[in-house]
């Protein structure tokens, strides 16, 4: 318990560290492929939207996923602090209070990191769906031409 005790917050917060830099590389990485993508050369629908898509799983992952990694950090932290009231044989309201208030840290850290990535990932979403809409349309008008 005391190892548990001790690297607690080292542990939630180093991956809720590492799920939110993760999320904000791809975020800059797709936002930059966006914008220099050259749809126009792809020769199958297929083919772009495998491209525009990339990474944007994860990207999903991290954001649905973040608050329970929060989650879990705050439930160890609330087993923590009965432990060592247990432990203690006291009842001091203070001690209590202030062990869920530090618990519960973990959560909005988590949740601080899904909030951005779900946005993140929608907007980027949305992206793909436009760039695939005037790919579409070019094709379409490819189509026109030719007849």
């Amino acid at each position: 318990m005391e190892f548990l005790k001790a690297y607690l917050d080292y542990a939630v917060f180093g991956i809720l560290g590492l799920m939110g830099f993760i999320a904000l590389w791809i975020t800059f990485e797709r936002f930059f492929y966006y914008r220099s993508v050259k749809w126009q050369e792809f020769s199958h629908h297929e083919h772009l939207n495998i491209a525009l898509s990339r990474n944007l799983t994860s990207l999903s992952i991290i954001g649905a996923n973040a608050p329970y990694v929060g989650l879990l950090g705050t439930v160890l932290g609330i087993l923590i602090t009965f432990y060592d009231l247990g432990q203690g044989h006291d009842l001091d309201t203070g001690a209590i209070m202030l062990g869920l208030a530090l618990a519960l840290k973990a959560t909005a850290a988590g949740i601080a990191i899904a909030i951005p990535s779900i946005m993140f990932y929608n907007g980027l979403v949305r992206k793909v769906d436009v760039i695939n809409a005037q790919y579409r349309a070019m094709q379409d008008g490819k189509r026109d031409l030719s007849a």
